[in-house]
């Protein structure tokens, strides 16, 4: 039985009123207990508070590893005074930083935030990590850092986010705009530091935390107003890196932004529920009956994402984060919408039977090899059902009635007598 619904199974249409075998098995829909997503969010925001560690306690990361990780308490004898900023001890703890490491606590910190948006599956935070986990790795490769554990664990990180990647296909107006504020705001923090660290390479020298504030601001804006200029090869460079990266936060801020906002979607924004589904290998589900309520619960607790098409104008029945489309479902442009061409099966399970026939013959139109499954509501129409050849078919009125009959008969009814009234027709 599938999902505890009894049901028949057609592939050709047949002259008798038996019920013809399943033509294609369902697999088996099972999720590891730790979804791959948590797991590459876990390592990612690991990865990054080492590299946080490594910088500002300037410790190895091996040490924070046997330390916290590991309880090895021994690890404390490797850790030198030196390694603690004096930030502890009420001294000025910036003096104490490794200016040439800050890109890796940069990195480490925007793993960090990037590793709560690996957590809500965020296409965005994907794409963004990527990205931090390779220049982390560059700046370990360039520092000759190569055999440190960060190295190790962002290779590892981007392995696995490149063979997940269909694991994070959610796009988040909230997310978006979330990590635009991050990119900006670790811009500014690289610009002022950067500009700090080669302060003596400019004209005049920057040798203040509000100069280089300001010199960062300017350049990131392009205004270049020509008081501060580098002279050197390393600042001209440096400066360039801040104009390029600049433009391209900014653009893309705008683009994220405002482009929702001009698109018409303030009220969504507002609503809170701005938020685009990417479909592919998911289940579209036609109707509000009961049973398609049931079904899209069942597949949503295995973690499989569904499409729900119900309607104009009825009532919502789903949860308020179901991906539902309002339409007619036998509309081709409204299965093209819901991205029937790469979905794994079109569910018909509208209370008309007529709708769901016109549903799975709109379906074998656009998406032919896209598995088709309809309900029989009335079980007179089972055959006419059976001559638009979905590739299976619920009848719980046909099945539940055999069953409770011979139950009152006095008939045996096991496990075996249900496989066959359901896969073999054998009534």
């Amino acid at each position: 039985m599938c999902a505890g619904v009894p049901l028949s199974c057609s592939q050709h249409p047949a002259n008798s009123t038996d019920l013809v075998k399943l033509p294609w098995p369902l697999p088996a829909l099972r999720r590891p207990l730790l979804p791959p997503h948590v797991l590459i969010a876990a390592l990612v925001g690991i990865n990054g508070l080492l590299l946080v560690a490594s910088v500002l306690l300037r410790v190895p990361g091996s040490v924070l590893i046997d330390l916290f990780v590991r309880g090895d308490l021994s690890a404390l004898a490797r850790i030198e005074a030196t390694h603690l900023p004096r930030l502890l001890f009420g001294l000025n703890a910036i003096e104490r930083i490794d200016f040439s490491h800050l890109p890796r606590a940069l990195a480490g910190l925007a793993l960090v935030a990037l590793a709560c948006g690996l957590v809500i599956r965020a296409r965005t935070a994907w794409a963004f990590t990527l990205v931090m986990l390779t220049l982390a790795a560059a700046i370990n490769f360039h520092l000759n850092i190569r055999f440190d554990l960060t190295f190790a664990l962002s290779l590892v990180c981007i392995a696995l986010l490149l063979w997940y990647w269909r694991e994070f296909d959610r796009a988040s107006f909230a997310a978006a705009t979330l990590y635009t504020l991050v990119a900006v705001f670790a811009l500014l923090v690289y610009a002022t530091f950067g500009t700090m660290y080669l302060g003596r390479e400019f004209a005049p020298p920057v040798t203040d935390l509000a100069t280089a504030f300001y010199f960062s601001i300017v350049t990131m804006t392009t205004v270049g107003y020509g008081d501060i200029v580098p002279h050197s090869t390393d600042a001209r460079l440096f400066t360039a890196s801040v104009i390029i990266f600049g433009i391209s936060v900014f653009a893309t801020s705008l683009t994220v932004v405002i482009g929702p906002l001009v698109g018409g979607n303030l009220r969504k924004i507002l609503a809170g529920r701005f938020i685009h589904v990417i479909r592919k290998n998911h289940f579209i589900v036609a109707g509000a009956s009961p049973l398609a309520i049931n079904v899209h619960h069942e597949l949503t607790k295995r973690g499989w994402p569904v499409t729900v098409i119900i309607a104009s104008g009825a009532d919502n029945p789903y949860p308020e984060d179901a991906d539902v489309m309002h339409g007619d479902a036998s509309d081709n442009a409204v299965l093209t919408q819901a991205g029937i061409e790469h979905a794994k099966a079109v569910l018909a399970l509208r209370a008309d039977d007529s709708e769901n026939a016109f549903i799975v013959l709109a379906s074998k139109e656009i998406a032919p090899t896209v598995r088709t499954i309809a309900s029989v509501n009335d079980s007179k129409h089972l055959s006419k059902l059976k001559r638009v050849q979905p590739d299976m078919i619920f009848a719980p009125p046909v099945v539940g009635g055999e069953l409770l009959a011979r139950t009152l008969s006095g008939e045996t009814v096991d496990n075996d007598t249900v496989m066959r009234l359901l896969f073999h027709g054998d009534t």
